[in-house]
């Protein structure tokens, strides 16, 4: 008894596998053209000596390995772009934290300022002449504090320590 399967494909056995040649060619036929018309796959076929329907084939397949090639490429650069965005993510967040905190300290400052003696602060000018700037606001302008007794009200509640600059 024999219990062997019929072939499926018999023209399977008969086909013949692509020279590094005939490979060659059929790649440099797909970069000029991915897709393969009737004339240029019987043209190729007889070529190539090889039967119309195997070079059909090799397209098929060739196309289906192009698609893939250019999504790994693409998931590749998508992952890259993801990677640069979660690390500018991750700087701004340690950024806005740093801000928050010089932004408590100004605060403190300003609230601290009331009970002591404007011309004794150390990290601000004496004098209206000097304008100094503040990482606080970054490039949003630049900021000075008068201690000039005729432009600064000691009296006041504090809001007046920073002035915008007009320059």
């Amino acid at each position: 008894m024999d219990f062997s399967q019929p072939k499926k494909h018999p023209q399977k056995a008969n086909k013949k596998r692509l020279t590094n040649e005939q490979v060659k060619l059929l790649e440099t036929s797909f970069n000029f053209n991915n897709k393969l018309d009737s004339t240029r796959k019987s043209q190729l076929a007889q070529e190539l000596g090889v039967p119309a329907r195997q070079i059909a084939i090799w397209y098929q397949n060739k196309r289906a390995r192009w698609r893939n090639q250019s999504l790994e490429t693409e998931h590749k650069a998508l992952q890259h772009r993801l990677e640069r965005v979660s690390s500018d993510k991750n700087r701004l967040e340690r950024e806005v934290e740093r801000l928050k905190g010089e932004l408590e300290k100004a605060k403190d400052m300003l609230v601290s300022s009331k009970t002591m003696n404007y011309a004794s602060l150390p990290s601000f000018s004496s004098s209206c002449d000097d304008v100094g700037s503040s990482s606080l606001l970054g490039d949003h302008g630049n900021f000075y504090v008068c201690f000039d007794d005729h432009q600064f009200d000691h009296k006041s509640n504090g809001h007046e320590i920073f002035a915008r600059s007009m320059s």
